[in-house]
């Protein structure tokens, strides 16, 4: 452009007149719905007492009866919750189904009694209370008088729910307390009655037909059958499991073998709970009091026969050379290349593990030795990331494979009745509220019908979740619960490789390459580690 068209140009825009700005409304496509806030009543109630169902019942009268006479409410539904800890959101049902209504976007607010009923634990309340707002969801915490609808900041929710914790906090400090009491003076024997037992009063007693099984174990093992021989016995002759899987696990047999309750006596506190919020189960390596009660319940088994048994565990504890092989990792790994096994070899002092096909010529195989002590830490490291996250890894793989399962479960029609009557049940349940708002029945009437069909739901679902894990004999899904149970008890920190604990939880190791190895565990789950190689 010429300096003269420049010139010019500017001159003509000095002489324009500034136009004043106009604003144009754009009319909304989407109308905001008017009308009445769709309004859900949470409660939390123990189960332990007819007088905590009754409140519950009257819960469900009170929310009720308060929604119901307030013009500008529509009841959505009373979610509710027995006997289930305040401090795991994740472990009850029907608040996590108020959570999914809400986030479908069926509800507008939610009236609970407390913040303590709500949630207990300060950072899963605050949490949930943020993403509640942020989709429009307001919370009416009634003894505190507290609307999230109305406060700016959350200083008051933080003290109110830092309480609650606290509370929940001390009470499990008290009951500690009183367990711990209780086991000084030998009157706490167990909260659960291993198989062969029934808990009755808070006494072990001898359940007849599973006290066969028990004894059938020992002598089996004690006339030279293998733990995996009887598993595979009892699995095969059907023999049922604690858990109705039908499916007998190495691991079952070995603790059975290994409880001294079978003799009578009790070691209490093998497990202990943490003390911090979010309390864990942890296993008792000596960080706690153990206490050993002798002749605490009726035997299954004679003392002469168990301690055989112990005997006999522990001289197998010990391999024979001509049994097994003297290296822990002998046809364990596998090359990814070529797929044969490695080799032990030791070289100037060193020992390394090597593909069969690569010894007889790099051609063959690319994948170069590995020193066994290296593959040794990574394994280390392996254990070490699956007993810190385990529950971030394996737990949620184990609730996928149920839901999969779950899924594949709806199609039963044993299910699928279960579910029309449950639902039938759960309607009859919404006419007497909305009778009961109306006042054309009384309290007392609706508590006695709600209380009725409260229980029949709840034996429903009992025999739904019976029915769907019985099935539940998939080999991955039962080494999976394996592998948790394992893990769980494992030891904190291992100083070095363990054979027998690697044995039970690794089914393979796969050379990648000379720098990176794959862990396929017992389920199936595969997981890589790369070599940390040291300087040689």
């Amino acid at each position: 452009m010429k300096t003269s068209q420049i010139m010019t140009d500017g001159a003509l825009a000095k002489k324009l007149q500034p136009v004043p700005p106009q604003v144009i409304v754009i009319d909304p496509t989407i109308q905001v719905k008017s009308g009445k806030l769709r309004t859900a009543a949470y409660a939390r109630v123990s189960s332990d007492s007819d007088d905590q169902l009754n409140s519950f019942a009257a819960q469900v009268d009170h929310y009720t009866t308060l929604i119901g006479e307030n013009e500008d409410w529509e009841l959505v539904d009373i979610y509710a919750d027995e006997g289930i800890t305040g401090l795991r959101m994740d472990k009850r049902d029907d608040f996590q189904r108020l959570l999914r209504d809400c986030r479908k976007g069926k509800i507008d607010r939610i009236l609970t009694k407390s913040i303590s009923r709500f949630s207990r634990n300060t950072r899963e309340c605050l949490q949930t209370i943020r993403e509640l707002k942020s989709i429009g969801v307001t919370i009416y915490f009634e003894k505190e008088n507290i609307d999230t609808g109305k406060i700016s900041n959350e200083m008051l929710l933080t003290f109110f729910s830092g309480n609650a914790q606290q509370e929940s906090v001390a009470i499990s400090g008290s009951m500690r307390w009183s367990y711990q009491k209780r086991m000084k003076k030998g009157e706490f024997i167990t909260c659960k009655a291993p198989f062969g037992y029934r808990l009755v009063e808070g006494t072990l007693q001898i359940h007849e037909q599973e006290a066969e099984i028990v004894l059938y174990v020992f002598h089996s093992y004690l006339n030279g059958k293998s733990k995996e021989e009887i598993a595979d016995e009892l699995t095969a002759r059907g023999t049922p499991t604690r858990d109705k899987d039908g499916r007998w696990q190495y691991n079952t047999v070995d603790y059975m073998l290994k409880n001294e309750r079978y003799m009578g006596d009790a070691l209490i506190q093998k497990r202990y709970t943490t003390d911090t919020v979010p309390f864990q189960k942890k296993r008792n390596n000596g960080e706690r009091d153990k206490y050993y009660l002798k002749y605490s319940h009726p035997p299954i088994v004679p003392p002469h026969i168990f301690e055989k048994a112990q005997e006999l565990n522990r001289s197998r504890s010990i391999p024979a050379m001509s049994q097994r092989s003297a290296y822990p990792l002998s046809k364990r790994i596998r090359c990814g290349e070529c797929g044969s096994l490695f080799k032990r070899k030791t070289c100037g002092g060193k020992t390394y593990w090597v593909c069969w096909n690569h010894t007889r010529s790099k051609d063959n195989c690319p994948v170069t030795q590995i020193p066994e002590p290296e593959i040794y830490e990574a394994s280390l490291r392996l254990y070490h990331k699956l007993k810190q996250n385990y529950d971030r890894i394996i737990t949620p793989m184990l609730e996928q494979l149920r839901e999969l399962k779950r899924h594949r479960n709806l199609s039963n029609l044993q299910v699928a009745e279960l579910n029309r009557q449950i639902a039938e049940l759960t309607e009859r349940n919404h006419v007497l509220n909305g009778l009961k708002s109306k006042g054309i029945i009384d309290s007392a009437l609706f508590i006695s019908q709600t209380g009725e069909l409260n229980r029949k739901i709840r034996e429903l679902k009992a025999e739904k979740n019976k029915l769907m894990e019985t099935d539940e004999d998939d080999s991955v899904i039962t080494e999976t619960k394996s592998l948790i149970e394992i893990l769980e008890d494992g030891p904190e920190q291992l100083e070095a490789f363990d054979e027998s604990l690697f044995d039970s939880i690794l089914e393979v190791i796969t050379a990648e390459s000379g720098e990176r190895l794959k862990f396929k565990l017992i389920n199936g789950l595969e997981l890589a580690e790369p070599i940390e190689r040291t300087v040689r």
